[in-house]
């Protein structure tokens, strides 16, 4: 497969701008956005916008992208600074403050991946592989048990995804993390 050409510096400008303006607004929660208005944000044309992404859908993935881009870098950040155990706590505490301060754009998310039959999973993969890195390098140093899966601690941060998007419990939350982490750890 070959890779795409690179973009040139000022249209890879245009592409963040959108990309940053489509986040801002989805954050807001505003639901049927016209693409004019992403456009108008970022300070670039409607053709401008239409060039790099031709539909919503490939919008939002653009955005989700950037995220999990975001929290990808900050699980190797913490795997390079903590003991695994320190780290995947860490980690998964930070992406609870990410769920409860981006609601807006979690909601935003959550409908197009159900209206996208899960186009977005491929990004949902790259912290399952995140959290299976974390996971591996503390049953190695003899901190975390053996017999969890990344998956189950995925599902349980879906769920509490879920219950973000939502509600307002919060503290429950954190309390979800500490017995997850509790749970990980080798008696």
């Amino acid at each position: 497969m070959t890779q795409p050409k690179p973009l040139r510096a000022d249209a890879q400008r245009n592409r963040d701008a959108i990309v940053r303006a489509a986040r801002e607004i989805f954050s807001e929660e505003q639901k049927e956005v016209p693409f004019e208005d992403v456009a108008r944000r970022a300070g670039v044309g409607a053709g401008t916008l239409y060039r790099h992404f031709p539909n919503r859908d490939a919008l939002l993935a653009a955005v989700f992208e950037g995220e999990v881009a975001a929290l990808r870098g900050r699980a190797d950040q913490l795997m390079e600074t903590l003991p695994p155990g320190d780290a995947l706590g860490a980690f998964l505490r930070e992406m609870v403050d990410h769920m409860y301060s981006q609601r807006g754009l979690a909601r935003t998310l959550f409908a197009a991946s159900e209206s996208a039959g899960g186009a977005l999973s491929d990004e949902g993969q790259v912290l399952e592989d995140a959290v299976t890195g974390m996971l591996s390098r503390g049953i190695e140093q003899g901190h975390l048990r053996d017999d969890v899966p990344a998956g189950a601690v995925m599902l349980a941060l879906h769920g509490i995804a879920v219950a973000a998007v939502h509600s307002e419990r919060r503290q429950e939350a954190d309390g979800v993390i500490e017995l997850m982490i509790d749970g990980l750890r080798r008696s």
